[in-house]
């Protein structure tokens, strides 16, 4: 097949080509980019063409061979491998934000200002850390829900107002 012909028969199936890559992509500009790239490849691997093959076949698979390759590099630079030994690290998060003043308070200061809290505010607010629920701790505690949500409510308030340095 003569390069013009190659050219024309690649040039008239554009359309075609796009529609495909649509389906693969599910988007226009990703499309346009797979139909670029389909083209380039065809063009560079024109000699590769057998003559009496079904032409429109060899495009689609070029394509479709792009795009699968093109996923699995994208998969490949996502995967975070943890070769760590403790399997506990695996489900925490990885985000990590820059050790600043700002966003740095010191456990012995929180500890400070809750331990500075009276027993009938500090305990209803260490239970509600510890995961109880309200009706659990007032339970516990023989108060009223009400008693319970605001004692929590003004303990919060006064370690809001002791580390309020560190609030952004």
């Amino acid at each position: 097949m003569s390069t013009s012909k190659f050219q024309k028969r690649l040039l008239g199936m554009q359309d075609n080509l796009l529609s495909f890559a649509m389906k693969l992509t599910a988007n226009y500009d990703d499309a346009h980019d797979l139909l670029q790239d389909a083209t380039c490849k065809a063009l560079v691997n024109e000699s590769k063409y057998v003559d009496d093959s079904n032409f429109k076949s060899w495009m689609f698979t070029i394509m479709r061979n792009i795009f699968i390759n093109n996923y699995r590099r994208i998969i490949r630079t996502q995967t975070v491998v943890d070769r760590s030994d403790d399997l506990y690290q695996l489900n925490l998060p990885q985000v990590e934000a820059p050790e600043t003043p700002e966003n740095h308070c010191s456990l012995s200061e929180v500890s400070e200002v809750v331990n500075s809290l009276t027993e009938e505010y500090r305990r209803p607010f260490m239970m509600h850390v510890e995961g109880y629920k309200y009706q659990e701790i007032a339970e516990a505690m023989n108060l009223p829900l009400g008693t319970v949500k605001s004692r929590i409510f003004f303990a919060k308030q006064k370690l809001k107002s002791q580390l309020q340095d560190y609030r952004r």
